[in-house]
């Protein structure tokens, strides 16, 4: 199986089981989603632990994300009329941008706008709440061959040197060996593994190496280079340090898009509007190419694909079920199931 494949399946066995070890709390569920992280780093598999009670109060701000100038706006706005300026702590750049972000919060429904004079006011409708608990990062890598793991290596140490997430997991492809490869390899101690497998009763993941919590409150260190480390490489890495209120805003920040795009926002990089383009399992459901008779990559599901082929005009003229065509009911069904399980 390709990463992208094996990528879907971890991602929809954290959804129904995480966390793999112990438990959090009866009412504790997992939000799952793919490729987030920061302009230099991006996870494969992002896990938001969160509660039924923090998905509620997070619910009548929509179910699009809240992007860090909402975010301003949501956290700080007060419960009686108040001008902005006054209301809003200094968001360090250009007040002009905060006043578009009180009218897109205003379109969004949270608080309230009025104008007295040529001051625009504003009062929260609702409490934004601190609903995300915690932050897993999972990276994806089903052949860990020994090219892989010490590129891999590398970027899981700067993972545990940031401390962004507050665990760090590596998901690699069970080989039944008694000691599995993975163990073997020059991976951080921080960083997890679990061994993921097919089964009869569908795919699982058994951790064989438990992580250890990131110190997510204090600062980080982001490793910016490092030296060749050839035999006359004497040079110093070059780092610089994370600041703790800069990974609370990035982890809301991550938490926000994950809570909007899940892991089944596939379908807005492929072309589900191809004649060929199905969907399989319905655990997932996963994508499936007819023509290529088995499972494509996100990569590879492109208009410049040789089997691409637009669906006929006429499918799309059909009304219910398919009204818009079947390339628009797969994307129906997939947001539907997001919304569902958020």
């Amino acid at each position: 199986m390709k990463e992208f494949g094996f990528e879907l399946r971890v991602c929809e066995w954290a959804e129904r089981n995480w966390p793999p070890v112990g438990g959090t709390g009866k009412d504790t569920t997992a939000l799952v989603a793919r490729q987030l992280g920061t302009r230099r780093r991006r996870w494969d598999t992002v896990v938001v632990e969160t509660t039924e009670a923090g998905l509620d109060g997070r619910a009548p701000f929509g179910e699009d994300r809240l992007d860090s100038d909402l975010l301003h706006v949501a956290r700080n706005a007060p419960t009686s009329w108040t001008y902005y300026r006054d209301a809003l702590p200094d968001p360090g750049y250009p007040w002009r941008y905060v006043r578009e972000a009180v009218h897109r919060a205003a379109d969004r429904g949270f608080v309230e706008t009025r104008t007295d004079g040529n001051r625009i006011e504003l009062r929260r409708r609702y409490r934004y709440p601190e609903w995300a608990d915690r932050i897993v990062a999972i990276e994806n890598k089903p052949d860990l061959d020994a090219s892989a793991a010490r590129v891999l290596a590398e970027q899981l140490e700067h993972d545990v040197a940031l401390g962004l997430a507050d665990e760090v997991w590596l998901a690699t492809e069970a080989t039944r060996e008694e000691v599995e490869p993975a163990l073997l390899e020059a991976m951080p101690v921080e960083v997890g593994i679990l061994a993921v497998s097919e089964g009869p009763e569908g795919w699982r993941a058994e951790p064989v190496w438990n992580p250890r919590s990131l110190p997510v409150s204090e600062p980080g260190t982001r490793i910016l280079e490092r030296p060749d480390g050839g035999e006359y490489d004497a040079s110093a890495a070059r780092f610089e340090y994370a600041d703790p209120d800069w990974k609370r805003r990035k982890r809301l920040e991550i938490a926000e898009r994950a809570y909007e795009r899940g892991w089944r926002a596939y379908a807005d990089t492929m072309r589900p509007d191809c004649r060929h383009f199905e969907v399989a399992e319905p655990a997932g459901p996963f994508p499936r190419c007819a023509a290529k008779g088995r499972e494509q990559t996100a990569a590879e599901c492109s208009a410049r694909c040789r089997s691409f082929e637009p669906e006929p005009p006429v499918w799309r003229a059909k009304e219910w079920p398919i009204d818009g065509g079947p390339g628009a009911a797969i994307k129906r069904l997939l947001a539907e199931k997001r919304r569902r399980h958020r």
